[in-house]
């Protein structure tokens, strides 16, 4: 046997294809893609490389040359972009970023912090497609709260056909754990807290990715830590964990602690929760990716998101609801003294309670005054004392938090006062005597003075009375169905002409029927703040009560401010102005305006930061703040208030702010352009039906899309049909046709004519389009044991007018290479000069690399394939000869 040469193309029988590192006799060194194998030189085959059909002169079949080429560079393109992903969703630029950004190393450990209605479901179909595609990834957890799992679950599968499965206590009981039976899941924080779920967790094989929503949920304190952060930094001590994707809006909750304990999960080499936190925000572009509504653009530069118009619309109080608003504040201001008499666990629970009663009159006085003939009567009935516990845990989401209040706020019955009784009564009897509220008076009115006739609005209020108080009186005005509703337990009391009833419907539904058109207007508490899309028809919202912290306002309008949105979001907040509620609002839009003005003076590009600096503020701060403003001077109110909030957006916030901003990684148009690819699933088709075609298989095009019989040594293959009918490049595919009929990246035909003609021994051919030789080269890192997850770049490069060598990136190879239609069946060999031009060619590649951005630190690059043109070149000018017509049908017709 011949000695092995360094460089030389090797097949091995597990490790695949190679090239030879060093011979050692009676075994090799070989370079398998990222990894490098000591082997017997007998298990080695040679396999054929272009510079050996270059000596040979050796011609293989022009179509399986053509479609080897159009393999590689789509293997290529989507490993380091996933943009041949199958998605039912436009994939959007900073989406691709990301998902290169984040896989561009390997384990990926990154918190991505993107702004609500980016996308952060579609970024992780994208960073997982071609993980998993590839083989890198096979074991998935997805954890997240409880109401986003069916979220999670459903998105994954209709958008990219990734099957979580959801797991719950019920199903884990058995000898064999459900951890051993399943590979893809998605579970709830909430499920994962009793010892033995947990336990039996930490006992199963490691996962390759996980991913976590919501991670805020998973911060540390300095003096205890979470459940949540418990479980992730089990999880990660027991070498559990691969990769770790995070995503969050609100990354930093106000302690620097907590924020870099988070970070310490994803990063532990970077970040430390003990040092000093300003020596470690420079150190932010490796870990944490950040893009804003702001900044992200189409693939041509323009920005994708029009301006929220937001407008106030007050009204005011009638003398009746004017009489019952001061009535109960004196009520609460006479509990917050009884409750400052006391001490420890009597206090808080009582101020607590003082706190939801408060939030249930700002609400609606239908609200309050549902919670407070609840709360007389069980005072009446002197029933066995409830816990006295209002507080909630941490991951609860909004919408539980303020359905827990609404039940507590009649259920605890710890006294406010003395005469608790006879002051409730009291209050009662004003609320009977307001036969309409005027803020839904004045609803009514925005509806009929500003909005189009039948035109879609949604409406968000934070408690279910007061959602159905809304629903009651919209039915009432515009009919019997023109309403829907999202709530929580997916039901609602209402009261229709006179008679109680209930009325149950799942949110995904509601949002289909009001998305649909079906319905006119939908009202949802919290529970539709996240999760749900309804941009589709509507870009109308009414804040029919105002949360008091303002990140529910951010990611209410998060549903309609978001891609796919034609027009401007116009957004109205109702509020009465003589409240000191409305009040407060306003001073915080001030300091708000102001904080903002002043970080965007500094900002090369102004953008919204208003998230981050309210998630600074923690989670308590809002609450607090508008307790204590109802006892707070009226007079003075401006005064009370910046002396309240002295530390809410204070110099130490804004300049967290600012380094955060500062130093994350980000989408950035000038910088990405060149780098974007402008391809998507149509450029496929070319190459599938070469492939088809070299296999001996007729694809057929109907109305429903492209048919094909499956090649008969393919069928065996795990998941592959016989024949697939209805195929189409098209991601804007109806729902009802399923994802198999979606072709890309991840079904199964397209894996399987990927890998066939990616590993061909097609090296040199001819095409009729081409003047000049065009070659396909690999680059790879010299360096191996690297964290790259990219181990190769394809490049594609040909001769320009001045002689010189241009240097094409995998995907405007593949544009170039589907530009060719006709293949000569003459297999003539190559002239003298076509080989010289081809060598040319290639001594010229290595100085074209360096002007290439590449996750390589040493690369190295060797041609693999090359075409010439359809008619042989000889020395004179071609241009003089009569062109040879192709004999061959066109290509992909």
């Amino acid at each position: 046997m011949e000695p092995f040469s360094p460089d030389q193309s090797v097949r091995h029988q597990r490790h695949g294809n190679g090239r030879v590192v060093a011979e050692l006799g009676e075994t090799v060194v070989v370079r398998f893609g990222a990894g490098i194998h000591q082997v017997e030189a007998v298990e080695l085959t040679l396999v054929r490389a272009l510079s050996d059909a270059l000596a040979a002169r050796e011609l293989d079949d022009p179509l399986q040359v053509l479609t080897r080429a159009q393999a590689l560079a789509i293997q290529s393109a989507n490993d380091q972009w996933g943009v041949f992903s199958r998605s039912r969703v436009t994939l959007l630029p900073h989406q691709l970023w990301v998902c290169r950004e984040v896989t561009r190393t390997w384990p990926a450990r990154w918190l991505v912090a993107d702004d609500v209605g980016l996308g952060k479901t579609i970024e992780a179909g994208l960073i997982l497609e071609p993980l998993m595609a590839s083989g890198r990834v096979r074991r998935v957890l997805v954890l997240t709260p409880a109401r986003l799992v069916p979220q999670w679950r459903n998105r994954l599968k209709t958008m990219f056909d990734i099957r979580l499965q959801e797991y719950a206590g019920e199903r884990d009981r058995g000898p064999l754990t459900f951890w051993e039976t399943a590979d893809q899941v998605v579970a709830s924080f909430h499920t994962l807290r009793q010892e033995k779920s947990r336990k039996r967790l930490l006992a199963a094989e490691p996962w390759d990715m996980v991913m976590v929503d919501e991670a805020h949920h998973f911060q540390s304190r300095e003096t205890d830590t979470t459940l949540t952060y418990d479980l992730l930094r089990q999880l990660e001590d027991a070498g559990r964990i691969g990769s770790l994707i995070l995503f969050t809006g609100t990354p930093h909750r106000g302690k620097d602690y907590g924020f870099l304990a988070l970070m310490q999960l994803v990063r532990p080499d970077l970040f430390d929760p003990e040092r000093d936190v300003q020596e470690q925000l420079p150190l932010l572009g490796q870990a944490m990716i950040r893009n804003n509504k702001a900044l992200v653009t189409d693939l041509n530069g323009r920005k994708l998101f029009k301006p929220v118009e937001t407008e106030t619309v007050d009204y005011a109080y009638s003398p009746a609801e004017a009489a019952f608003y001061r009535t109960m504040s004196s009520f609460i201001l006479d509990g917050r003294a009884y409750a400052l008499s006391l001490t420890g666990r009597q206090q808080s629970a009582r101020m607590l309670l003082l706190i939801t009663l408060q939030k249930l009159a700002a609400s609606s006085i239908a609200a309050i005054r549902r919670a407070l003939e609840r709360r007389r009567e069980m005072l009446a009935r002197k029933a066995p004392l409830p816990s006295a516990d209002l507080s909630v845990e941490n991951g609860t989401t909004d919408d539980e938090r303020a359905e827990a209040e609404e039940q507590r706020a009649s259920e605890v019955t710890v006294t406010l006062m003395q005469d608790e009784i006879e002051r409730l009564d009291e209050i009662l009897a004003l609320a009977a005597e307001i036969e309409e509220e005027s803020k839904i008076r004045r609803l009514l009115d925005l509806i009929e003075e500003r909005l189009e006739p039948d035109e879609p609005l949604l409406l968000f209020t934070e408690y279910k009375a007061t959602q159905a108080l809304v629903f009651e009186t919209l039915e009432r005005r515009f009919g019997k169905g023109c309403v829907g509703f999202i709530n929580g337990d997916e039901r609602l009391d209402i009261v229709s002409n006179g008679s109680p009833r209930a009325l149950t419907v799942a949110r995904e539904a509601a949002a289909a029927d009001f998305n649909s058109g079906r319905a006119r207007f939908l009202i949802s508490t919290e529970a539709g703040g996240e999760g749900i899309d309804l941009q589709e028809r509507c870009a109308a919202l009414v804040h029919v009560d105002l949360p008091w912290n303002p990140m529910r306002l951010h990611q209410r309008v998060g549903r309609l401010h978001r891609y796919g949105q034609k027009r401007a979001v116009r957004v109205f907040l109702l509020r009465n102005p003589e409240t000191v509620e409305a009040r407060i609002w306003a001073l915080l839009e001030e300091k708000l305006a102001r904080i903002q003005a002043a970080l965007s003076a500094s900002m090369d590009e102004a953008e919204d930061i208003s998230q981050l600096v309210i998630g600074m503020a923690g989670d308590g701060f809002f609450d607090e703040l508008f307790a204590a403003a109802i006892a707070g001077p009226m007079k003075g109110l401006k005064d009370w208030f910046d002396a309240e909030t002295r530390t809410f957006g204070g110099q130490g916030a804004v300049d967290t702010v600012r380094s955060l901003v500062g130093n994350v990684s980000r989408y950035d148009f000038q910088a990405a352009s060149a780098e974007l690819p402008r391809v998507d699933l149509p450029a496929l088709e070319p190459f599938f039906r070469n492939a088809m075609r070299f296999e001996g298989r007729r694809v057929t095009r109907s109305d429903s899309g492209l048919a094909v019989a499956t090649p008969e040594g393919w069928r065996s293959e795990v998941g592959m049909r016989s024949r697939y009918d209805g195929l189409v490049f098209d991601r804007s595919l109806p729902m009802e046709r399923g994802m198999i009929n979606l072709l890309g990246v991840g079904h199964p035909l397209a894996d399987r004519a990927l890998a066939e003609f990616g590993r061909a021994e097609a090296l040199l051919g001819r095409a009729d389009e081409l003047e000049k030789p065009f070659i396909v080269a690999l680059v790879e890192d010299e360096v191996t044991g690297t964290d790259a997850t990219v181990h190769r770049v394809v490049l594609g490069f040909e001769t320009t007018v001045d002689g010189r060598a241009a240097v094409l990136r995998d995907w405007e190879a593949l544009l170039r290479l589907n530009a060719i239609q006709t293949l000569p069946e003459n297999r003539m060999p190559p002239s003298d000069h076509e080989i010289a031009e081809v060598q040319k060619l290639i001594e010229q590649l290595p100085e074209t690399v360096p002007t290439l951005v590449l996750p390589f630190r040493r690369p190295k690059l060797t041609p693999v394939l090359a075409l010439l043109p359809g008619t042989p070149q000889v020395s004179i000018n071609r241009a003089s000869q009569p062109k040879m017509e192709p004999d061959a049908p066109r290509v992909g017709n």
